[in-house]
């Protein structure tokens, strides 16, 4: 008896250890294919020592776009807001390091790091007092950057983001992929392969209660979103994200800079209530925009009101700065 159970136990182990070596080689063969094929939209630079992949678009005051979790740059211009800002300003956006055609991380990562990017990225093209418009896990980015250096900003528009620190059910299941040894075995054998099959689900998830856009079908690479190297800064990204927002939140009343916070109300990634209405209550002047029947996507709603609300801060922001003078 003994012998015949360490014999099924033997044969359950290679068997394991084969599913394990065939899907870490197809996982490694669908990667090759799809960087392959990826089309780049942008410019590859090498800004503090990191390749970050950069799009630049239109003349005028400048405005910064910072994409949230999962995203690049395909997710602001498919909603069509690039296009929209670019008849009135020089648009900066790039993949955010470990996502899209930039550079993977080589260490820990943190708003706080991918802030000193952005003022790298800053200094690199001469970029004067932007406009900082970000989304979702981007608004950390964005009031690190105000954190760090309010002079270098003229104002922000946050959408969607995670402001306040919370228990979080995603937190949790990204724990594992997010592990040195455990999380790359996951994230170069099976993960890829299941983040493929989620991916309809998971991201009709962020659209809703609408649909999900045409646009964004057509742009949005699974492929390449679901590459162990994305599925880590995914990971570690949401794993960081209730500290992040513990060190930032005793610092919200400081902020003199405007600011408009826009946010979905059914949104069912971070909750309006606790995050955005909660923010605006306390920056000083803070304009808050709820849209009715709009999800986490809010700029795929309705780009047209994102870039108005991105029109309006400008403004507020000269007449700030001609009441200073």
């Amino acid at each position: 008896m003994q012998r015949e159970q360490s014999r099924t136990l033997i044969t359950v182990a290679k068997a394991s250890v084969g599913a394990l070596l065939a899907s870490a080689a197809l996982v490694q063969y669908l990667r090759i294919q799809d960087e392959a094929r990826h089309v780049r939209l942008g410019v590859l630079k090498t800004i503090k020592g990191r390749r970050i992949h950069l799009v630049d678009r239109g003349s005028g005051p400048c405005i910064v776009l910072l994409h949230g979790n999962g995203a690049t740059v395909e997710d602001y211009i498919s909603s069509g807001l690039v296009d929209i800002l670019a008849r009135s300003y020089r648009v900066i956006l790039f993949d955010r390091p470990g996502f899209g055609l930039s550079g993977s991380r080589k260490e820990d990562w943190s708003p706080e790091l991918e802030a000193e990017v952005v003022e790298g990225i800053l200094d690199d093209l001469g970029l004067e007092k932007p406009v900082v418009v970000a989304h979702s896990w981007g608004t950390l980015v964005a009031l690190n950057l105000v954190r760090r250096h309010a002079d270098r900003l003229s104002g922000l528009v946050l959408m969607s983001g995670y402001y306040f620190p919370t228990l979080r059910a995603d937190t949790a299941m990204q724990l594992p992929s997010s592990l040195p040894i455990l999380g790359g075995l996951l994230r170069n054998t099976i993960m890829p392969l299941f983040a493929r099959l989620a991916a309809e689900s998971a991201i009709a998830k962020v659209f809703s209660p609408r649909p999900v856009p045409a646009a964004f079908t057509r742009s949005y690479d699974v492929g390449m979103a679901t590459r162990p190297s994305q599925l880590k800064s995914v990971a570690d990204d949401t794993v960081a994200m209730p500290s992040a927002a513990a060190r930032l939140s005793d610092s919200y009343g400081e902020i003199k800079l405007p600011v408009t916070i826009i946010a979905g109300v059914d949104d069912e990634i971070v909750s309006t209530q606790y995050q955005s209405e909660k923010l605006a209550g306390e920056i000083k002047g803070a304009q808050l925009l709820r849209m009715s029947g709009v999800g986490h996507m809010v700029h795929h709603a309705d780009p047209g009101l994102v870039a108005k609300s991105v029109d309006e801060l400008v403004a507020r922001a000269k007449n700030k700065l001609a009441a200073v003078g």
